[in-house]
């Protein structure tokens, strides 16, 4: 397990501070170089990945699962992020929360068979990490309560909800539903061998164009101590990396276990021209104005063992250049002793726009661009089903110019 203490920072009140730590001067402690990582997102949610479709038997459910483990290995890959909890569910037994309708098609209905079990046992026995995948926040893609199922922590606490978008959240301002989704997901972590808790990018949910997040109440009871309601809002989603973090370092693997702890973030943390920390972009979305996701302080604070910021542009964009962003990550973990993986959009190989994805090479061009910065440790791919398809041959020559001998985690 992780230890905190590696890093040396102490923890500060979690009262009416504005400051959630104070961090430490102590530098990593030296650790064996990581191999390479070749990993691929495989998402449940409305059935992107995986199952192709819900009302799928058990047994074609664990054939497909099977196919895109060996569809990893066959690539070369050497970790695969499972998501197991896409929206307030679970793709295993849990006490918390029902089981996700992507499986049955009916929220709460018991598959039969316990899906996480199930893949990190295929995953293990082909040498490949199983890292688990969470959403924190997001409970349905659509903004009516009485869809979900009866008994939904959702609708036990409606007080808990946000319609925003189209879509329904739990409120990140409530401390007790900020302790329940800990909770939730780390039942998965103390009953199955994962490998990691890994978190996407959905935090505060992305803005939408003359709609406000509605937590005026929560606001008015938590935010009195702090400037801005952006402040709070920071300090909220710090909280439950921080939180998440020393409930992983605390817990007790008594089984020796390592589980690292992972973020994907949007990839923008600010504009240059936002803050001169930030990247020479010029995105529409910034995770820490936008998503109140303050992503480069958790790299630099040592909250997280390792960050997939989803760099999904081609090289030479002029909003957001991957070979702009790639080394101010690489900077930006640079003597932490967080690891860098970077996020890549497979799913974009063949798109007209940016004209740049037109071409099977650009792919491979990102990891020849990448190998120049030591920090970088490796490199996630979206989506497993683009993993499998490589509809322009772009993974393949990703694998033939760069992943020689089969990886191994």
């Amino acid at each position: 397990m992780r230890r905190i203490t590696r890093r040396g920072f102490a923890v500060a009140a979690l009262g009416a501070a504005t400051s959630l730590l104070a961090a430490g001067s102590a530098a990593p402690a030296a650790r064996a170089p990581r191999r390479e990582m070749r990993g691929m997102w495989l998402a449940t949610v409305a059935n992107l990945d995986w199952p192709s479709r819900a009302k799928l038997t058990a047994e074609e459910q664990q054939r497909e699962l099977r196919a895109h483990f060996d569809t990893a290995v066959k690539r070369r890959l050497n970790a695969v992020f499972f998501q197991v909890r896409p929206t307030a569910d679970a793709l295993w037994p849990s006490p918390y929360e029902p089981w996700a309708q992507y499986l049955t098609g009916q929220q709460g209905r018991d598959p039969g068979w316990d899906p996480l079990d199930f893949a990190v046992r295929e995953a293990h026995r082909r040498d490949l990490e199983l890292h688990a995948w969470f959403n924190p926040y997001r409970i349905a893609n659509h903004t009516d309560p009485q869809r979900l199922v009866a008994g939904h922590p959702a609708r036990r606490h409606p007080e808990w909800v946000v319609a925003y978008g189209g879509k329904l959240y739990y409120n990140p301002g409530l401390p007790q539903v900020r302790g329940f989704v800990q909770d939730a997901m780390l039942d998965a972590v103390a009953r199955y061998p994962v490998d990691g808790v890994h978190f996407d990018d959905y935090f505060y949910p992305y803005p939408v164009a003359g709609r406000q997040f509605d937590d005026d109440a929560a606001y008015e009871e938590y935010g009195g101590d702090f400037a801005t309601r952006a402040a709070w809002r920071r300090n909220n989603i710090d909280r439950l990396v921080h939180e998440m973090a020393q409930r992983l370092a605390s817990g007790g693997q008594q089984d020796g276990r390592t589980v690292r702890f992972g973020v994907s973030p949007f990839a923008v943390w600010r504009n240059q021209a936002t803050d001169p920390k930030g990247s020479r972009t010029r995105a529409g979305v910034q995770t820490y104005d936008d998503l109140y996701a303050d992503t480069r302080r958790w790299v630099r604070e040592g909250w997280i063992d390792y960050i997939v910021p989803q760099v999904y542009w081609p090289i030479g964009t002029q909003a957001a250049d991957y070979a702009e962003l790639v080394p101010w990550w690489a900077r930006t973990v640079d003597g932490t002793g967080v690891d860098l993986y970077i996020g890549e959009a497979l799913y974009k190989e063949g798109d007209s726009t940016p004209a740049g994805w037109k071409d099977p090479a650009e792919l491979s061009r990102h990891l020849t661009l990448a190998h120049r910065y030591p920090q970088v440790g490796g490199h996630v791919y979206f989506s497993a089903k683009e993993v499998a398809r490589d509809r322009v041959g772009a993974l393949a020559r990703v694998v033939r110019d760069h992943y020689g001998p089969a990886a191994r985690p």
